[in-house]
């Protein structure tokens, strides 16, 4: 047909796309959390190594923000779900309301 558009490779682009969005966001969070644990956690440009209190605070620091990440994510969709359900719960009554 002239002047179509050929869209069947669309959906795979869209969706290469999305990936690379989502690495990036991906690499933004874990620029973030590099440079948070590594200002809260690392005193001694002394030496080296990293010491062994400057290594558990790091850990501590990783794990503390993970579990947050994570709670904030699960409360995230909580409400979600409930809003979900208030919307369909005000649609139905509004369906239920007889028309004026």
């Amino acid at each position: 047909m002239a002047g179509s558009i050929d869209m069947s490779g669309m959906g795979d682009q869209i969706q290469a796309e999305m990936q690379v969005k989502q690495f990036r966001d991906f690499l933004i969070q874990y620029n973030k959390l590099s440079e948070s644990c590594f200002n809260d956690c690392v005193w001694d440009f002394t030496s080296r190594s990293v010491r062994g209190n400057e290594d558990n605070c790091a850990m501590n620091c990783v794990e503390k923000y993970t579990k947050v990440t994570q709670r904030i994510s699960e409360r995230f969709q909580e409400l979600q779900m409930l809003m979900n359900e208030n919307a369909a719960s005000a649609a139905q009554k509004l369906g239920k309301l007889p028309m004026a």
